[in-house]
């Protein structure tokens, strides 16, 4: 039987039914120029364990992912959320209230109608 990966490129590989998965990903890995412990492969989106047996993939496109270096992230996260301690306090300034111009009794501005 043939089996579908897709990586870098699409290999099919030719593959017996008793074979298991751990088998073909050493020989995916001496194709990709990588080390079998470095590939991870996905059928239908779901891991594929290098027990299982070949022949329960037989008409499956099978995916080879590598995992990316990293761990980093942008800034540090011991530093997150201590900008409240950096700021300096400022006290509030009061102020000015504007007085209302106090109306006065209509009939003394009028003259007494």
């Amino acid at each position: 039987m043939q089996l579908c990966f897709r990586g870098k490129s699409v290999h099919m590989l030719e593959c017996e039914g008793f074979e298991s998965i751990g088998e073909i990903k050493d020989r995916i890995a001496s194709l990709e120029s990588l080390s079998a412990s470095e590939i991870s492969l996905y059928a239908a989106g779901v891991p594929v364990s290098d027990d299982s047996l070949v022949s329960t993939f037989e008409d499956t496109d099978i995916e080879l992912t590598v995992g990316l270096l990293g761990g980093k992230v942008h800034g540090s996260l011991a530093r997150a959320g201590k900008v409240k301690g950096q700021t300096p306090k400022v006290e509030k300034q009061e102020k000015k209230r504007r007085r209302l111009a106090v109306l006065k009794d209509v009939s003394s501005t009028t003259g007494g109608l």
